[in-house]
């Protein structure tokens, strides 16, 4: 079931066009990456979907509410932590997360209990009393996160939760994301892409303000995959690696090179689409077994999503996407131009069979 319906999202400043219809839903209890480089329209996305900034067109509905016809409605769904956390420095995390709490709207007797709840979810305990300008950056983001955790709003938006930490902090702030799967549904923003497979269920990519991929991380693998692709390293010279991998059909050997030892040697071989990468293995292993040759390792390689995020927001890929998308719009100028020409027809016939019938008259 669907939290969150963006439809033909647009946002225009005079001639330079920021995001350009984007349409997708997300779903309940989910995490969700949303990528794309640097200017390519996501903080002004997430800023139009909580309603900080109005679209030139389209809509954004969180359960139900309109962002920009029910905003007070739909901002009861939201929990935000933009970029920047806007955080008061010379608070404590309580006073805080108290304040927000009032500014929310949070009804006095559910107040105390909320705030308790977001410095729990978030490990604050240790920390809500020192001032927020003495915490380190990893625990301002918990702030931060715990800010937007207030309310208990169905969707977190995260915009770039964890820019600026440590390894250690990274860690700790991605398994906070991950606690909060199922109770919440979390849009994820992050520069740090093995953050996003390690996290989320569905990725999201745009490019130059467009949509140019949402599907799950397995999937855009898949789809860029193309070939099977599995390195090998075999106790066994290039010829006879060749002659057996030969045998196997649909399988083909890239290259073999023998290591210094003239003993070992270390190789790729590919299979076509429609070999799935367990049988590729097991054909591949008990070849290898038949003829007494050690197979010392199998690996198989995938695209990954660096890869399928470089190929997606390449200059290449844009521009694949403007001539397909002017050759569409020529398509349907051409069907227009035919209809308005074969509409004129019937207007000329119309006419000449009315002066037909007064001649007959």
């Amino acid at each position: 079931m669907s939290l969150l319906e963006v439809n033909g999202l647009s946002k225009r400043y005079g001639d330079h066009t920021a995001v350009s219809g984007l349409t997708f839903t997300v779903e309940k209890g989910q995490i969700y990456g949303f990528l794309g480089p640097n200017g390519a329209g996501k903080s002004t996305t997430m800023n139009m979907i909580t309603g900080c900034l109005s679209a030139t067109e389209g809509s954004a509905v969180i359960d139900g509410h309109d962002i920009f016809e029910d905003a007070v409605a739909a901002k009861k769904c939201i929990g935000y932590l933009p970029e920047i956390p806007p955080l008061y420095p010379d608070m404590t995390p309580f006073e805080y997360l108290n304040f927000v709490a009032k500014a929310k709207g949070i009804a006095k007797n559910k107040r105390a209990k909320q705030v308790e709840l977001a410095i729990s979810k978030t490990g604050l305990e240790q920390m809500q009393d020192r001032l927020i300008k003495h915490l380190s950056k990893g625990y301002k983001q918990r702030v931060g996160i715990a800010q937007a955790l207030l309310g208990n709003p169905q969707l977190i938006i995260l915009d770039e939760p964890t820019v600026g930490l440590d390894p250690k902090q990274i860690i700790e702030i991605r398994n906070l994301i991950l606690s909060l799967k199922g109770q919440h549904t979390v849009i994820l923003s992050s520069h740090i892409l093995s953050e996003v497979q390690a996290v989320c269920d569905r990725i999201l990519i745009i490019s130059h303000g467009k949509m140019v991929a949402c599907d799950t991380s397995e999937n855009l693998e898949t789809m860029f995959a193309g070939r099977l692709t599995i390195q090998l390293r075999a106790k066994c010279s290039a010829d006879r690696f060749d002659t057996l991998i030969k045998t196997i059909d649909g399988v083909k050997m890239e290259s073999y090179v023998m290591e210094e030892n003239g003993v070992y040697g270390s190789g790729e071989i590919s299979a076509s689409g429609d070999m799935d990468a367990d049988t590729l293995c097991e054909q591949v292993f008990n070849m290898f077994a038949s003829v007494k040759i050690p197979l010392l390792s199998m690996q198989l390689s995938k695209a990954s999503l660096e890869d399928i995020f470089l190929e997606l927001t390449s200059e290449e890929h844009e521009q694949a996407i403007a001539q397909e998308e002017a050759a569409q719009k020529e398509k349907e100028k051409a069907k227009k131009g035919g209809k308005e020409e074969f509409d004129t027809l019937g207007v000329t016939l119309d006419a000449e069979d009315e002066e037909a019938e007064e001649d007959a008259e």
